[in-house]
C-alpha cells in the first residue's frame, strides 16, 4: 500500500505550487474517469432508452426551441420574452462552448465499453471534443434566461437540464467533469444574458420617459 501511494506522489523536488497543481488535475481527472465507469458499469434497463431519447432531444438545442415556440405561441407579452431571452442565451452559449472552450479543453471523448457495453443506453458519439459539454450548458443557459421573464419555470427547466446533463455521461458521451463545468459555465452565460436583457429593457424604458 506505501509502495503504492509513493508512486502516484510528487517527486521531492517537484513541491512547488504548479507540480501540486499538476498532481491534483491528474487525480481528479483519474476521479472523473472512475466516477464514469461506475455509471457505465451498472445496469439500468428501465431508464437507458428514455434517457437516450431525452439526450437525442437535446441535439442542437431543439428540445429548448421547442419549449421556447411554446412559450412565444401561447405565453403572452413575458412568454415572448421569456422565449427570446432563453434562446439568446443558448445562442451565446454556444459560441463561447463551442469554439473557444472546446477547442482550448481538447479533451477526447469517453472509450465506451472498458467496463462494460450496453448499445441501449448508448447516443451517436460527436466528432467534437468533450470538454465541456455542450448540452449541458445549454440547459442551464436556457433556464435562466427564461426565469428572467418567467421565475416560476426556473425550476423545473434547471430540474429537466440536469436530467440532459446527466443523460449526457449516461449515454457515454461526457465524462461526470465535462457536464459539471458545462452547467457552470451555462449558468454563468444565462445569468449574463439576463442581466443584459434587464439593462436593455430599462434604456428603453428611459427613452421612453424622455421622448
Amino acid at each position: 500500500m506505501a509502495e503504492t501511494a509513493d508512486k502516484h506522489s510528487l517527486p521531492p523536488n517537484d513541491r512547488s505550487l504548479q507540480g501540486i497543481a499538476r498532481e491534483v488535475f491528474r487525480e481528479l481527472v483519474v476521479l472523473d474517469t472512475a466516477v464514469y465507469q461506475a455509471i457505465e458499469a451498472t445496469p439500468t434497463p428501465t431508464i437507458d432508452a428514455p434517457l437516450r431519447r431525452l439526450s437525442n432531444s437535446a441535439n442542437h438545442a431543439k428540445l429548448y426551441m421547442g419549449i421556447a415556440a411554446l412559450l412565444f405561441a401561447v405565453g403572452g407579452k413575458k412568454g415572448r420574452r421569456a422565449a427570446v431571452t432563453g434562446m439568446a442565451a443558448v445562442g451565446l452559449n454556444s459560441f463561447v462552448v463551442n469554439i473557444p472552450m472546446k477547442f482550448a479543453g481538447h479533451r477526447p471523448r469517453p472509450e465506451r465499453g472498458v467496463v462494460r457495453f450496453e448499445e441501449a443506453r448508448h447516443v451517436k458519439m460527436p466528432t467534437s471534443t468533450s470538454f465541456p459539454s455542450g448540452h449541458s450548458a445549454s440547459g442551464f443557459a436556457f433556464a435562466a434566461g427564461v426565469a428572467e421573464a418567467i421565475p416560476a419555470l426556473g425550476t423545473p427547466l434547471r430540474g429537466l437540464a440536469t436530467v440532459v446533463a446527466y443523460s449526457r455521461v449516461h449515454s457515454g458521451v461526457h465524462y461526470p467533469g465535462d457536464v459539471i463545468v458545462g452547467s457552470l459555465v451555462g449558468m454563468a452565460v444565462g445569468e449574463g444574458t439576463a442581466l443584459g436583457s434587464r439593462v436593455v429593457r430599462k434604456r428603453l424604458r428611459g427613452r421612453r420617459a424622455t421622448g
